[in-house]
């Protein structure tokens, strides 16, 4: 209560604040306007806006731009492949100063363990992580994972007290069957926020989808899919990840009308992206430049998002808000110049002003656990002249389900690099089960060698594209061999490797040190015949049995829109 009596002694400008930020224009998410003023900071909370003069410390911003600290309403950390410190280092200087987190990829790994390693972290550091309890681990019965979290799991992790809610319900067949393991989940969250995952889905389908009390969703990639989501409801997650670019078609649905149901996300970022582009600032920045109105962009990256997720101190440069801002020269380029977290200058003009702290000692190591395979294990029998094969599409992750005509020898399918068909494979590695999944995939262009990771969303077994059984053997071994990561082998040895030993899925090296990694993978990649921009982030999707329309699993080949194993 003396702290609450102070602030309001603050705000009336009868006692110091702790820091003023003077001679700022300020950006206002509630109507939209740009007001003059000076902002006084009290233990960490803003205690007004206005002509405030006397405090501890001063900073006259000169006529630069305050605006709120960006919320990216729907990530998984786990894309970047950057440990939980490592990540904050890498995006609070681009002015992130939330996340929201289901946490799905680790929890497939390790479970409720996994969560509680990223919250130990991520309290100790300058920004707020959070959490949607994650809905869906596994995705579905059509792969292995690491974990299972059942509805008594969802219940304890509700508890949390970073938990605000459920996350993305990726299995929509599940809703829509009426499967009661999905819908005992969707139950305990029942008066906390609900994220949608509902790709395609449309018509009664969708209504019976909404009816659940989902209202979100981050999977639209037409603007009429989009369209009809906001009609019966639900809050457009606006996405630009490195993977999956959905900006530039759906910015048309924002309109003075439409526009506070809307927000900006980025789903999945990898490393090399926020390096060089930044994390939901580049989001923010690529929206003006396509001509939204910078004030709007800005809402769409705070005050819209708190709104959703109901974060009552997040989203506004207002009284009682926490002092979470960014400072720009100018909204047109939205180059964010400081950051502050609470009251306090944690980044500037790019760099982090914090150091880490030790991370948490439940260390998520050997996770990577293959039962021993001989090369002869990776052979795929021929069932006759055709084979179903996973059709790449260049910028999305959806798939398409292609028929080619395969090569055969001695009862095998062989790879055809004149015809881009390569051998795909997926390998089961958290309890050593021995299952393989063998398919083909088209559209890496690979002309030799083999590119293997572990990151393999939802579940992150094993995934390899190859030319060769032989490279693909390689790759595997190396990935048990360094716990986790991303190879590239050719000839039969490996030419190169990143490890990620903490759940397979994460490196504690800094940004530039993996982004470093990232791009000798990628040219390895490119000198065996790649065609792909990004063949990692492609590979790390073939896995994944929730988006359409052919994926492969250690189960086998998954025909999505059937929601079942064909092969």
């Amino acid at each position: 209560m003396d702290n609450m009596k102070q602030l309001i002694s603050v705000a009336k400008g009868e006692s110091l604040a702790d820091l003023i930020l003077a001679n700022a224009k300020v950006v206002n998410t509630f109507n939209g306007e740009i007001e003059s003023a000076n902002v006084a900071v009290y233990d960490g909370l803003v205690a007004g806006v206005g002509d405030y003069q006397q405090a501890k410390t001063i900073i006259d911003l000169k006529g630069k731009y305050i605006a709120p600290g960006l919320i990216n309403g729907h990530v998984h950390l786990e894309s970047s492949m950057l440990d939980v410190g490592q990540y904050a280092r890498a995006v609070v200087p681009h002015g992130t100063s939330a996340i929201v987190t289901d946490l799905h990829e680790i929890a497939n790994v390790c479970g409720i363990e996994g969560i509680k390693y990223v919250l130990d972290y991520a309290r100790r550091l300058p920004f707020d992580l959070f959490l949607m309890a994650p809905s869906c681990v596994p995705a579905t019965h059509l792969e292995t994972a690491g974990a299972n979290i059942g509805p008594d799991d969802i219940k304890r992790i509700l508890r949390f007290k970073e938990c605000i809610g459920l996350g993305e319900v990726m299995n929509y067949p599940g809703v829509l069957f009426g499967d009661d393991g999905m819908l005992s989940k969707i139950e305990l969250a029942k008066g906390k926020i609900i994220d949608g995952h509902a790709p395609g889905v449309s018509g009664k389908n969708l209504n019976a989808y909404i009816g659940t009390g989902i209202h979100s969703d981050h999977e639209s990639v037409a603007l009429a899919e989009a369209a009809e989501k906001l009609r019966r409801g639900m809050h457009v997650m606006i996405r630009e990840g490195s993977s999956e670019k959905n900006l530039e078609a759906l910015l048309p649905l924002v309109t003075d009308k439409t526009y506070s149901r809307c927000l900006f996300v980025v789903d999945d970022r990898h490393a090399e992206d926020i390096l060089h582009d930044g994390d939901i600032d580049a989001v923010v920045r690529k929206a003006i430049k396509l001509g939204l109105d910078p004030v709007r962009a800005i809402q769409m990256a705070t005050i819209n998002t708190a709104n959703y997720f109901r974060l009552d101190k997040l989203g506004a440069v207002a009284p009682g808000y926490y002092a979470n801002f960014i400072i720009l020269n100018n909204l047109a380029d939205f180059k964010v110049k400081s950051v502050y977290y609470q009251g306090r200058l944690v980044a500037e003009n790019g760099q982090a002003l914090f150091d880490l702290p030790k991370a948490p000692d439940n260390q998520l190591s050997r996770t990577v656990n293959i039962k021993p395979i001989t090369i002869d294990a990776l052979k795929l029998k021929a069932k006759g002249e055709t084979s179903l094969a996973i059709e790449v599409v260049p910028g999305q992750i959806i798939t398409r389900k292609k028929s080619v005509k395969v090569a055969v020898k001695e009862g095998f399918v062989r790879p055809d690099t004149s015809r881009d068909i390569l051998k795909a494979v997926v390998v089961e590695r958290h309890n050593a089960t021995g299952n393989i999944g063998l398919g083909l995939v088209t559209g890496f262009g690979l002309k030799k060698g083999a590119l293997a990771s572990s990151t393999a969303h939802d579940s992150h077994n094993i995934v390899v594209v190859g030319a060769s059984d032989e490279d693909i053997y390689a790759a595997i071994k190396d990935l048990e061999r360094i716990q986790g990561g991303i190879v590239v082998a050719a000839g039969g040895k490996v030419l190169g490797s990143l490890a990620t030993p903490i759940a397979g899925l994460l490196s504690e090296e800094p940004l530039e040190q993996v982004v470093s990694g990232l791009t000798k993978m990628g040219n390895y990649a490119q000198e065996l015949g790649c065609t792909l921009p990004a063949p990692f982030a492609t590979l790390s999707f073939l896995a994944l049995p929730v988006i359409p329309e052919l994926r492969l699993t250690d189960l086998g080949l998954v025909d999505v829109n059937e929601f079942k194993i064909i092969a």
